[in-house]
């Protein structure tokens, strides 16, 4: 068996890896390896704005589904993880929102983090910016991550915005600035009319340093421990089926996102020890926290029928994506340089809750044609869709092992609305969706309502339509979370640390103890280069 040693061994080439490996080999005189299970970005999809309606369907994903959820009358959903270098950020729709301040007030006040309030994570939020408009107390440029403006918003994204404001939403122009409400155009990361992922942003520029090693297609099978300490990773490269070891002389970091880390770590024989024996894998160390608390948010989606070609959705039509793709290339603009969820914004499930005093608890997608994801419903005519989420999910689920064989897929379980006050919450946010589409300034633009449709109306009936079209806005975390070290529902210590052992740290939106509200890449770069900064000044 070959054995190689590094200083740091990242194991996830997803966001927050390939934060850390920028970062922690910035020092010429340490060594760190990245391994990705899956391969390159080099597909053209990768780089295109409106590749990302491709990703959901399998490019660059694991290809995992939920077990049946119990409170949404046993449906099986798509949950779609990244397989690629650059992770998430790869394939995802490349919003930029960083949700609000008391998100990670919380994490400190209420899961005992430590140095995570937003005062302390502001600087980390701005310090990966490239950001082309804003330069502000909230806002930078000159980072390595490319955040811009949509190029090419379409006459219905402005009703889109009028609507709103005559329910009484205003408009925003920077929902990651000093107030998250209203309805407006989100940045993206986006630089030239090309996607700004984290492999572009943060590895690519220093792929020539010598201290650094990427490899790809190398999946991890466990991390090898030995006295209480993380000293290394077992892994298999490519087609070989001859595990390799690599020492890491300084730390193990699993980066591997809320699935994949929770995944490797019971792999290796560390989590809550019984379910590990249940699926004939030997306890190394118990640690009951691994793998709960996993919160997401669920998606439901309005979807009408427009009264001309005012969407996207003409383009799937051979001789209109022809032209696409032909201005794209020549005039970087049109349809293919857009992310297709580019407009949306944030309200209120319940304006007399709680909530209200705080920030908003729902979040909008408006998508620039229908069918635009994975099992969404496709119109034969133009047409437009209106996400919304509930942010603020009580539901707690789980991740476990299926089997002892690392290739196996993981039991994913969301349990979404295990807690009847989401499902409330989600149906009022689906109800003020409804409300936007058919709102006046939409009737230019929108000729009738689809989906749920005129006949879906009692909160049952929506019930039942959720049931049938729910779907992930692709935002999990949570299931390492960090905390307290004398909390047994902890994993990793606000540094990251993970409990109980040596020289092994948890990095990515596992640790997250809720899920902020919002899309969740921006977040994850940030916990990284927080977490960077950390482990460097552990190392004097």
């Amino acid at each position: 068996m070959k054995t190689t040693t590094f200083d740091y061994v990242i194991v996830g080439g997803g966001s927050a890896g390939c934060v850390l490996a920028n970062r922690l080999s910035a020092d010429p005189a340490v060594k760190v390896l990245l391994l990705e299970a899956g391969g390159s970005d080099r597909h053209p999809f990768f780089a295109m704005p409106a590749g990302f309606a491709k990703m959901t369907k399998g490019i660059g994903s694991w290809g995992w589904h939920t077990v049946p959820q119990k409170h949404l009358n046993n449906r099986v959903l798509r949950f779609t993880q990244a397989k690629v270098i650059g992770g998430g950020s790869s394939i995802n729709a490349q919003l930029y929102t960083r949700g609000v301040p008391a998100d990670y007030d919380d994490w400190e006040l209420k899961a005992g983090a430590t140095g995570w309030s937003y005062r302390d994570v502001l600087p980390y939020f701005k310090r990966s910016e490239n950001n082309q408009r804003f330069a502000n107390e909230y806002h930078a440029y000159g980072g390595p991550l490319g955040v811009s403006n949509p190029i090419s918003p379409l006459p219905i994204c402005e009703a889109f915005f009028q609507a709103g404001q005559e329910l009484g939403i205003p408009f925003n122009p920077d929902f990651n600035g000093a107030c998250q409400e209203g309805l407006g155009y989100y940045q993206l990361t986006q630089l030239n009319a090309r996607r700004s992922s984290a492999a572009t942003g943060f590895i690519k520029p220093v792929l020539g340093r010598s201290n650094l090693t990427v490899w790809m297609q190398a999946r991890t099978l466990r991390v090898l421990v030995d006295a209480k300490r993380a000293i290394g990773v077992e892994i298999v490269v490519g087609d070989s089926r001859d595990p390799q070891t690599v020492l890491a002389a300084r730390e193990v970091i699993v980066s591997s996102g809320a699935i994949g880390s929770p995944k490797l770590l019971m792999q290796s024989g560390i989590g809550p020890a019984a379910h590990l024996e249940s699926v004939g894998v030997k306890p190394v160390h118990d640690l009951r926290g691994i793998g709960e608390n996993l919160q997401d948010h669920l998606d439901l989606f309005v979807i009408a029928e427009c009264t001309g070609d005012h969407t996207y959705d003409k383009y799937n039509k051979l001789h209109n994506a022809a032209w696409a793709a032909l201005q794209y290339l020549v005039l970087k603009k049109g349809p293919v340089a857009s992310s297709l969820f580019e407009t949306g914004g944030f309200w209120y499930a319940d304006r007399d809750s709680p909530s209200r005093d705080r920030s908003p608890d729902i979040q909008f997608h408006l998508g620039l044609g229908s069918g635009i994801e994975a099992g969404m419903a496709k119109l034969k005519n133009a047409g437009v869709t209106l996400n919304t989420a509930y942010l603020r999910p009580r539901s707690r689920g789980t991740v476990r092992l299926s089997s002892a064989d690392p290739a196996a897929a993981p039991l994913l379980d969301p349990n979404y609305w295990s807690d009847p006050h989401d499902r409330d919450m989600a149906i009022k946010g689906l109800r003020l969706a409804r409300d936007i589409i058919g709102a006046p300034a939409m009737r230019r633009y929108v000729q009738s309502e689809i989906l749920p449709g005129s006949r879906a109306n009692s909160d049952q009936e929506l019930f039942e339509y959720a049931c049938a079209n729910a779907k992930t806005d692709h935002h999990p975390v949570g299931t390492c979370r960090m905390g307290a070290a004398s909390d047994p529902d902890s994993v990793v210590t606000p540094d990251l640390r993970l409990i109980g052992l040596e020289g092994l740290r948890v990095v990515d939106a596992s640790v997250m103890p809720f899920v902020p509200s919002c899309n969740t890449n921006a977040p994850t770069i940030m916990v990284a280069e927080k977490a960077a900064d950390m482990i460097i000044q552990s190392r004097h």
